[in-house]
C-alpha cells in the first residue's frame, strides 16, 4: 500500500520538537485556525422521535430521530464519556450535547481530511483533572496543527479513503471469520454445559420451556434457591475497580478505556468477592454478567449474588453458562423496559431465572472437555484478533505519516480507481471494538444514551 511513496522533496523544520521536519510549502499553526467546534444540543430518549437521522453521542450512534443540526458532511467529537473521539458522517445527523461537531459553516478544511487530522491529534489524551473527565474545545485548539493546500487535501482524502478501504475489507473478512469461530465455540460450550459429555444419557424435560431437556440426573432449580443478593460496601475505596462485559465476564477495569462511574471517591461503592455473580444491570439483557475471580468495586448500581452452599456450582462452570445464547435470550425476556436501551435486570428477576446444575464431578468434567476442545478455537481466534490488532495499528501509523507530511501521496492519489466503480466493504462498523452502547466500554450515561 505504500510500496514507491516517497517523502516531500523539500522539507522544512516545523519549530515543534516531537513533530520535526513538515513540507516547506505546508503552514504550521494552531488547530483554532483551521475549525471551531460547534456544541451539540440536549436531545434526551424520551422526546426523541424514531425517524432516519442519526444521533450521535460521544461513542458514535445512540439512536435516531427526525431533525438534524449538522449539515453533511460532518465530525462529531466526544465532549464527555468518550471524550476527543472522531466520528465522521458523511450524511447530516444530530449531535447531542456530549459532544462538539464541525461542518462547513465552521471550517474552511476539507471535512475529511479534518476529520482523520483530528483522528491523528488524539484529542482523547487532552483532559481536565476531574472526577468525570471532558475535552475541554479551548485545549483542543491549542493542539499544533500542520495544514497542506486545499488541493493536497484532497489528494489526502483520496489516498486514505482507498487505503481505509482496503484496510476495512481485510478486518470485515477476519471479523467474520472470527465470528464463525466464536459460534463454534459457543455450540461447544453450549451443547455441555446443558446436555453434558454423554450422549447416551437419559434425558427429562427441565420443565423450563426455554431450557428444553436436561439429562435426568441433574437438578434445575430457580437462582432463588442457589443464591442470594448481597450488597456489601467497600469501606476505604482501594480495592481494584472491575467491570462486567458480556465477552469477558468479570475483569479488571484497567484492561479497558472505561469512563463510567467514575468517582472521586469508592468509599461506599459495591463489592463483590471471588465467586460472586456479578450482572451489569443496565447491560444484562446482552449477557454482561459473570462470576468475579478476586475481590473488586463494582457501580452501585450492579446486582452482586452469592452461593447459599459452596458446594453446589464450580465457578467457572457457572461462567460459561451465565453467557450462553440460551441463558442471554432469557435475560432479554427477564428484563424490564420500554426499549432496549432502557431494559434492566433486575435482582428480583434475575433471580427468578432457572439454572441448570449437574453434579460436581460433571462439573469438573465439563470444564475440562470445553477447554480441551475450545483450546484450538481459542488459538485461531487469537491469532485472527492480532492480526486485526496490527492492521488496526498500520492504519493509524499510515495516516499519521501521511497527515503530518512524511509520505508524499499526491501521486499515488492520482493513479487510484474512483471510489464508486470499488465495491463496498462488507462491514462499515468502526475498526476499533468500542462499539457504543456496549457494556465492554460502558462510557455513555444513561442521562444522554
Amino acid at each position: 500500500m505504500i510500496n514507491g511513496l516517497k517523502p516531500y522533496p523539500a522539507m522544512k523544520e516545523s519549530g515543534v520538537p516531537w513533530l520535526g521536519q513538515v513540507p516547506e510549502h505546508w503552514d504550521v499553526g494552531r488547530l483554532k485556525r483551521i475549525c471551531k467546534f460547534a456544541y451539540g444540543d440536549a436531545l434526551s430518549s424520551d422526546v426523541r422521535t424514531f425517524g432516519d437521522v442519526p444521533v450521535l453521542g460521544s461513542n458514535g450512534r445512540v439512536g435516531s430521530h427526525t431533525v438534524t443540526n449538522t449539515i453533511a458532511p460532518c465530525i462529531v467529537i466526544g465532549r464527555k464519556g468518550s471524550f476527543g473521539k472522531i466520528t465522521y458522517s458523511d450524511e447530516p445527523v444530530f449531535a447531542i450535547d456530549t459532544t462538539f461537531f464541525v461542518d462547513r459553516r465552521f471550517t474552511d478544511a476539507d471535512i475529511r481530511w479534518l476529520s482523520y487530522l483530528l483522528g491523528w491529534l488524539q484529542l482523547d489524551e487532552i483532559s481536565k483533572d476531574s472526577a468525570i473527565p471532558g475535552l475541554d474545545r479551548e485545549d483542543a485548539y491549542k493542539s499544533v496543527v500542520i495544514v497542506p493546500s486545499m488541493d493536497e487535501q484532497h489528494s489526502i482524502v483520496r489516498f486514505l479513503d482507498h487505503a481505509d478501504w482496503l484496510i476495512r475489507r481485510y478486518i470485515a473478512a477476519k471479523r467474520k471469520l472470527i465470528k464463525l469461530l466464536e459460534e463454534q465455540k459457543q455450540a461447544i460450550i453450549h451443547h455441555a454445559v446443558t446436555r453434558g459429555l454423554d450422549p447416551s444419557v437419559a434425558l427429562k424435560p427441565s420443565g423450563v420451556r426455554w431450557l428444553g431437556e436436561v439429562p435426568e440426573h441433574w437438578a434445575v432449580r430457580r437462582g432463588k434457591y442457589y443464591f442470594r443478593e448481597v450488597d456489601e460496601r467497600s469501606r476505604d475505596g482501594t480495592e481494584e475497580l472491575m467491570s462486567v462485559s458480556h465477552k469477558t465476564g468479570v475483569t479488571p477495569r484497567s484492561e479497558k478505556n472505561i469512563t463510567m462511574f467514575m468517582a472521586e471517591s469508592y468509599v461506599g461503592h459495591k463489592l463483590c468477592r471471588p465467586d460472586d455473580i456479578v450482572v451489569n444491570t443496565m447491560w444484562g439483557w446482552m449477557a454482561a454478567v459473570g462470576v468475579a475471580k478476586k475481590v473488586g468495586i463494582v457501580s452501585p448500581s450492579y446486582g452482586v449474588y452469592r452461593a447459599r452452599r459452596t458446594d453446589e456450582f464450580r465457578s467457572q462452570y457457572l461462567d460459561l453458562l451465565l453467557r450462553t445464547e440460551v441463558y442471554r435470550s432469557e435475560y432479554v425476556r427477564s428484563s424490564r423496559g420500554i426499549t432496549t436501551s432502557r431494559l434492566r435486570l433486575y435482582p428480583e428477576d434475575f433471580l427468578q431465572i432457572s439454572f441448570v446444575r449437574p453434579p460436581l464431578d460433571e462439573q469438573d468434567a465439563i470444564l475440562h472437555s470445553v477447554e480441551s476442545e475450545t483450546s484450538e478455537l481459542n488459538r485461531a481466534i487469537g491469532a485472527a484478533n492480532h492480526e486485526v490488532t496490527l492492521f488496526q495499528e498500520y492504519r493509524t501509523r499510515l495516516i499519521a505519516d501521511v497527515v503530518t507530511g512524511k509520505l508524499d501521496v499526491r501521486a499515488a492519489a492520482a493513479a487510484l480507481p474512483d471510489m464508486l466503480e470499488m465495491e463496498a466493504p462488507e462491514a462499515t462498523e468502526p475498526l476499533e471494538e468500542e462499539i457504543a452502547g456496549s457494556p465492554e466500554i460502558e462510557t455513555e450515561t444513561e442521562e444522554t444514551a
